[in-house]
């Protein structure tokens, strides 16, 4: 995937992916913190899919790869909100 894809990608999935996630909105992030969620995101959920399901992660700007990545984005917010309440 070229850069530019995992920037629109990441934008995208990372709005979506706060949007689904209760409580967003207490959460303070700016755009480049929700852009890195949703490439760190498509990262995850690549590796999610491909060990898992055998399919490929993200691709390129489809449905697909955009899926993908807001199910991993998904995952670093549970993770993430879990780790907080551990601290």
């Amino acid at each position: 995937m070229s850069f530019l894809a995992w920037i629109v990608v990441g934008i995208i999935a990372g709005v979506i992916a706060k949007a689904i996630m209760p409580g967003w909105r207490d959460e303070p992030s700016s755009f480049l913190g929700t852009m890195l969620l949703g490439i760190f995101g498509a990262v995850v959920g690549g590796w999610i899919f491909n060990s898992f399901f055998h399919a490929p992660g993200a691709t390129g700007i489809n449905l697909g790869s955009i899926l993908v990545s807001v199910v991993g984005s998904i995952v670093l917010i549970g993770l993430g909100r879990l780790l907080q309440r551990t601290a």
